[in-house]
């Protein structure tokens, strides 16, 4: 230990340690270095200063990216009891040089993607695990915790010092059984320490104190030759880099990061920082509180009981103090009730936790960033970790703001929105978003700040330059649909050239139709937003003519089964799209057109016998629920589809498509005795053989059905279609039903029925 004491004062920590931090803060008031160096990238020299601003909030990490690749980034994650942090804001505090000591980013982000140069069969050895091994311990995190986190503050800085060398000669033993674990960058990073060290020697002598990793302690403390550190960093590769901080969150702290360091119980650690007395009762009060929230019955008496249960379960183990294991224990058995499902909100929210830092206006940023930073300000959308249900009325000019900023941040790859099923509505003027801020996203920020230095110049450069590189239709349809979203209105003409050109160019049917509904719905979105979609429209209106003529020969070219049934569906996707593009369009004679066109083109589909069933049964179904196809017409094509000359697979298919899906197939037939006939004498009709071959399309039809319509069915069928009701003893009716209208009850929900059909006053309703 004495010859430990000469030289500088090496601390050997855990990343993210809350024992470590207090212990670090303990060495150094007991040692007043005359300067610290700090295990980090020193291209974050410049920003130090800003861990003491009063806007500075950790959890932060420190973000460095190659300048001409964003994406090639890393982050060195800092919390509140992480030592590293810890030593800064003493250095600053007492008017002492702090600087960053690891190898450059500028070499390490050069080196991202390399084949590691260790051999093969290397393996890097978890110190911790192996010390708790030898200890007797089988899980490192409860040995950690016992000889280090249950060590009150800290203790006295003579006590600080001595358990930083024990630790020390620790990670020495260990060095010399494994070796330095194969690993050529970790001998690389301790050479730029070695000569980082050399050169505070030079400026401070040895009263200079370094805080890293405790691995590392032993190399540092190895004396090598200055040729020989320079021999391993000459030749490393190098790029020019960006730092600043970011925020970082509690959840990301759970994995690994710049120190190559992750803990899994970030908040627990937090509290243990922060609670300097009686850390087992705050706790267990904080998690009363938390299940108070979730309207959990959870009283003073409990918090009593688990705090005795977890004392109890750390005595019988042998343990100093109750460690997360123990009031885990105690929680599930006192305050859940033995359930695991309250428990994993705990380690959910407090084990673990949402908590986000932040990081002041004065860390460097590029431009697009703080065009963003002041559009969350002004829209009032502040970055949360914690996701979080927004509903928007796009009617209202800040909600309208507030979905072009999400959409275009989309567009952009910064999806810190995501759009989710209203529960309220289902109006296009409505809009559900899912919102979380994950730290990644400022990697996005700065790489998409390579498009602009706004929001809105970014995407749109974004998606002019998407659209020209998109190879398929579908892709520019899918840009055209997220411009209007956006509001992207310069954007429009380029991707509405594209999306001529690959309209033009395409001649899949099948990609046709995939891509006509997205353009019918961006002309209705076009609508709800004031945008002009004109241009869009006219690019729709052609692909439907061309699909128009396309999609008969398609569908009479042998198609297999699983082609049939991918054509049904963009035949539905088509038929849709027709009636909003006909809707849309101002001029109703081109409205009535178009609808024509379409309508003739289902005609020719369902009359044709080389069509495969399940698309002429489509065809047939979606005529008659526009009107253009008369009830004794749709009976002769379901006659002709199941006559005994029709093969049964083919006409199973055709009941599939005509009768199938949730387009009310059901509730036709059960009004319709006729074509519910037809379907029934041809079922009994089917060769046995055959029956086996079709059953599985017959359940897929009617097993779709809603049970009160499956049930109608049955009693039909029972009965005998077209026969007479169902006989009941004599002052019965039939199962569900009074025998006869009961006047007085349907009185009573008039009004409700007046009030849904929006009938006026005084008028009675039907």
């Amino acid at each position: 230990m004495s010859t430990a004491r000469q030289g500088p004062l090496l601390l050997g920590v855990r990343h993210h340690g809350p024992g470590s931090a207090r212990a670090v803060r303990a060495a150094l008031e007991a040692a007043r270095p005359a300067a610290v160096l700090i295990e980090g990238p020193p291209e974050g020299d410049a920003l130090i200063a800003l861990a003491a601003d009063p806007g500075m909030r950790p959890p932060v990490a420190l973000l460095a990216h190659a300048a001409d690749d964003p994406g090639r980034a890393a982050f060195w994650p800092l919390a509140d009891f992480s030592p590293e942090w810890v030593a800064i804001r003493w250095a600053q505090e007492s008017g002492v040089p702090v600087r960053f000591m690891d190898l450059p980013a500028a070499h390490s982000l050069a080196a991202t993607g390399e084949a590691d140069e260790a051999e093969p069969d290397a393996v890097r050895v978890d110190p911790l695990a192996v010390l708790a091994g030898t200890a007797g311990y089988d899980d490192p995190e409860r040995w950690w915790e016992d000889v280090v986190e249950h060590r009150g503050t800290g203790g006295a800085g003579e006590e600080a010092l001595g358990a930083f060398e024990a630790l020390g000669e620790a990670m020495e033993a260990l060095r010399e059984a494994y070796g330095d674990g194969g690993h050529r960058r970790d001998l690389v990073r301790e050479a730029y320490m070695r000569q980082r060290m050399r050169a505070a020697r030079r400026e401070f002598g040895d009263g200079y104190a370094v805080v890293c990793g405790a691995w590392h302690v032993p190399a540092l403390r190895t004396r090598t030759t200055v040729a020989a550190d320079r021999a391993l960093l000459t030749g490393l590769p190098k790029v020019k880099v960006e730092t600043t901080w970011v925020p970082w969150t509690h959840r990301r702290l759970a994995r690994a990061g710049g120190y190559g360091a992750g803990i899994t119980s970030p908040g627990w650690y937090a509290h243990l920082f922060a609670a300097r007395d009686r850390p087992v009762e705050r706790w267990l009060t904080k998690v009363a509180g938390l299940l108070r929230e979730e309207d959990r019955q959870v009283s003073s008496a409990h918090v009593i009981e688990a705090v005795r249960l977890a004392e109890t379960l750390a005595a019988m183990r042998g343990r100093p103090l109750p460690g997360l294991t123990e009031t885990l224990e105690a929680v599930r058995a006192v305050m859940c009730d033995g359930s695991d499902i309250p428990l994993a909100l705990i380690e959910d929210r407090l084990v673990v936790g949402d908590v986000l830092g932040e990081v002041p206006d004065a860390a460097p940023v590029v431009p697009l960033q703080r065009d963003l930073t002041r559009q969350q300000r002004s829209l009032r959308l502040k970055a949360e970790a914690q996701e979080r249900e927004l509903e928007l009325d796009l009617r209202k000019d800040t909600d309208a703001a507030k979905s072009l900023l999400l959409h275009r941040l989309r567009l952009l790859g910064i999806d810190w929105g995501s759009p989710a099923a209203s529960r309220s509505s289902t109006g296009t003027f409505r809009e559900t978003w899912r919102l979380r801020w994950q730290p990644e996203l400022s990697v996005r920020v700065a790489e998409a700040g390579i498009w602009g230095t706004t929001v809105l110049a970014a995407a749109t450069a974004r998606a002019e330059a998407d659209a020209a590189a998109a190879g398929e239709l579908g892709e520019v349809t899918a840009l055209a649909e997220q411009c209007l979203l956006a509001g992207l209105s310069e954007a429009l003409p380029a991707v509405l050239r594209a999306l001529a050109d690959r309209a033009a160019l395409d001649t899949d049917v099948a990609r046709l139709a995939k891509a006509l509904p997205a353009l019918a719905r961006s002309l209705r979105y076009g609508d709800v937003r004031g945008t002009d979609a004109t241009a869009l429209g006219a690019v729709a209106a052609g692909l439907a003519e061309r699909i128009c003529v396309a999609l008969p020969p398609a569908c009479a070219a042998g198609l297999d089964a699983d082609a049939a049934a991918e054509l049904r569906g963009h035949i539905d996707g088509v038929h849709t799209a027709v009636g909003l593009l006909a809707d849309a369009d101002a001029d109703a004679e081109a409205d009535d057109g178009l609808r024509r066109r379409w309508s003739a083109v289902l005609r020719k589909l369902a009359d044709r016998d080389t069509v495969p069933g399940v698309i002429r049964g489509r065809a047939a179904r979606l005529l008659l629920d526009d009107g253009r196809l008369e009830a004794e017409e749709t009976a002769r094509l379901m006659g002709l589809a199941l006559s005994p000359a029709a093969p049964p697979a083919d006409a199973a298919g055709w009941i599939e498509g005509f009768a199938g899906g949730s387009s009310g197939g059901g509730t036709l037939l059960v009004h319709d005795d006729r074509l519910l006939g037809l379907i029934d004498t041809w079922l009994v009709g089917v060769p046995e053989r055959a029956f086996t071959d079709v059953l599985p399309l017959l359940r897929r039809t009617f097993g779709a059905y809603e049970p009160g319509v499956r049930r109608a069915l049955g009693e039909l069928v029972r009965r005998g279609p077209g026969g007479p009701a169902a006989a009941h003893p004599a002052g019965e009716a039939p199962e569900g039903f009074a025998p006869e209208l009961d006047r007085e009850r349907a009185d009573a929900v008039t009004e409700l029925v007046r009030m849904l059909l929006a009938a006026p006053d005084g008028v009675a309703a039907p």
